[in-house]
């Protein structure tokens, strides 16, 4: 039997626009995440970075 999963945080990915959810390996970074996957993580543009830089201010 499967257990029911609580109501977990989501974020939307700046690159792609799809919803992600929180994961335990995220726990404790979770406020600095921004993107849903290392791909998009090297995809970035160039807006990506000023939100990335704006938010670590």
């Amino acid at each position: 039997m499967s257990h029911a999963k609580p109501q977990l945080p989501s974020r939307v990915c700046i690159v792609c626009r799809r919803s992600f959810n929180w994961r335990k390996k995220w726990k404790r970074d979770w406020d600095n995440v921004l993107y849903c996957s290392q791909g998009c993580r090297r995809n970035k543009r160039d807006t990506d970075l000023a939100l990335e830089i704006k938010k670590s201010e």
